[in-house]
């Protein structure tokens, strides 16, 4: 993988999962700003998956390497929503097989907040349709 490749390639492969990307800085840790289609009171966690799935499926390319994800979700501009992360050993931890995606699932959603929730990971987290949010990782969105 080239140098150029995670910074110029991450962006675009969000986008083509759906994410509108506001800002991203592909660097480590990878810091992403996204507005969200779902402008709700909290962070919809299908859309967390699709985000993940995006960089799942560019590492099982060899077309990323895992580094720490810090993801900021916003309504609109200066509007945030919450922000989750994901740690590298979970990404290799899934991918090496050691990590079940329903595992891989749990540990980015414990680090789910929601602006004006006090800052609790996951409290109240209505915006799923099922109790863990629907599919997990690999089927796949937390």
């Amino acid at each position: 993988m080239s140098e150029d490749e995670p910074t110029g390639g991450v962006e675009p492969t969000l986008r083509s999962y759906g994410i509108s990307v506001e800002s991203i800085d592909a660097g480590d840790p990878l810091e992403v700003t996204y507005m969200t289609a779902f402008p709700g009171r909290e962070v919809h966690r299908r859309e967390v998956g699709r985000a993940l799935n995006a960089l799942i499926d560019r590492a099982e390319a060899d077309a990323w390497d895992p580094v720490r994800v810090e993801a900021t979700v916003i309504r609109s501009p200066g509007d945030p929503l919450g922000t989750w992360t994901a740690e590298p050993a979970w990404f290799e931890g899934l991918l090496d097989d050691e990590l079940t995606e329903t595992e891989f699932s749990t540990r980015v959603l414990e680090t789910l907040t929601h602006v004006g929730d006090g800052d609790e990971p996951g409290e109240g987290d209505e915006s799923g349709d099922e109790p863990n949010g629907g599919e997990t990782a690999g089927g796949r969105t937390p």
